[in-house]
């Protein structure tokens, strides 16, 4: 009975373990087409997403053995990593390639104007020796000229046939209006300037002036000295050319000298070519009066900083203006309208100055010109 009622309970068992198969069965029925076709694109979405997952997690390993059996270092480096060296080696190799080229280029652009520089600054050298050179001999000239002037005149006066009718066009050089000539040496003017191609040209077109004007006048005594010879006689002499008094001249156009006393440095080269003097240096005692020699109107009156030291300035109108430079005392102001014969300074050796004299220009719109054809 035990037996067989132990059978029953292991076939219901049976029996109930079929149901439930059958229930599962039911519950698990078969997929459909479109179902089964989403599934398949899950699957394959995945298995993408796995292999992308695996493609970029791609690690490059460096290994590094030494010589001496020492221990082995490894490098770890992932591809993105590796990538993103590799192209900042190769822009740093560009931009290396790229700044050696252009220092390069620089260098021999520098080079060349380094070159051409230095060759423009020789060929100046050059041309300004050449220049001060051509300025010495026209000054050589322009002194040998006053040789022959004072042998001219130093034959007039034995002869008696009188003094040249000079046109003043001369630098005026050992010129004298109060009979001391060789007392006073003071010579000044702004500070030394080189002598500059128009200066040098100005300088021979006046000594080519002066030979023409020797020649003429040494014809003239020529003729003078045949005429005594024939006559026996011996002309008076005149007065000198220049003076303060009696001139008909506008009083607006200087004329005459602005002080007593000897030239004792030319309008010119002087100093052996070395220095051009816009003007020239009546020398004389300290505190000699020096007067304007036009009418005008005072524009600069007081100290000078370019070697002038005291200095007057004169406008006289229709561009010409006069300077009276290096004076012990000023005695006019700016502004100041003043005549012809006026003192308006004191000489003296103020500024770039050897001596006591009254440095003298004149100018016509803005140009130095010789004084000595206003003397």
């Amino acid at each position: 009975m035990a037996k067989s009622e132990e059978q029953k309970v292991q076939k219901a068992a049976t029996a109930a373990e079929q149901e439930g198969v059958t229930e599962q069965t039911t519950v698990m029925a078969p997929l459909s087409d479109e179902a089964v076709k989403a599934a398949v694109e899950t699957e394959k979405v995945k298995d993408t997403k796995k292999k992308k997952a695996k493609k970029k997690q791609t690690i490059y390993t460096i290994k590094l053995i030494p010589d001496d059996d020492g221990d082995t270092k490894s490098i770890r480096l992932s591809e993105r990593v590796l990538k993103y060296g590799i192209a900042s080696v190769a822009a740093g190799a560009l931009l290396f390639v790229g700044a050696f080229s252009y220092s390069v280029y620089s260098t021999f652009a520098n080079q060349n104007g380094a070159a051409e520089i230095h060759e423009l600054r020789e060929v100046n050298n050059i041309q300004q020796e050449q220049l001060l050179q051509l300025s010495k001999k026209a000054n050589a000239l322009q002194d040998e000229i006053d040789q022959l002037t004072q042998l001219e005149s130093d034959l007039r006066r034995m002869s008696g046939a009188g003094p040249a009718q000079d046109d003043g066009s001369g630098d005026g050089s050992g010129l004298t209006n109060d009979g001391m000539s060789g007392k006073h040496d003071g010579q000044g003017g702004p500070y030394a300037q080189q002598p500059s191609l128009d200066n040098v040209s100005e300088a021979l077109d006046n000594v080519e002036k002066d030979i023409e004007k020797r020649r003429a006048s040494l014809l003239e005594l020529q003729e003078q000295l045949k005429a005594q010879q024939e006559s026996m006689g011996t002309p008076g002499m005149v007065s000198l050319p220049g003076s303060l008094v009696g001139s008909t001249v506008s009083v607006t156009t200087p004329t005459g000298w602005p002080a007593r006393g000897e030239v004792s440095s030319p309008y010119g080269l002087r100093w052996n070519g070395s220095d051009f003097h816009p003007g020239i240096d009546i020398a004389n005692d300290m505190g000699t009066p020096i007067v304007a020699t036009a009418d005008g109107t005072v524009t600069t009156a007081g100290w000078n900083a370019g070697g002038y030291g005291n200095m007057v300035d004169i406008d006289h109108g229709n561009g010409i203006t006069t300077r009276y430079g290096h004076a012990m005392q000023v005695v006019v102001s700016a502004g100041q309208h003043v005549r012809r014969g006026q003192i308006i300074a004191y000489m003296g050796s103020t500024g770039f100055s050897t001596g006591p004299h009254v440095h003298y220009e004149v100018r016509v719109n803005g140009q130095a010109v010789n004084p000595v054809s206003y003397l």
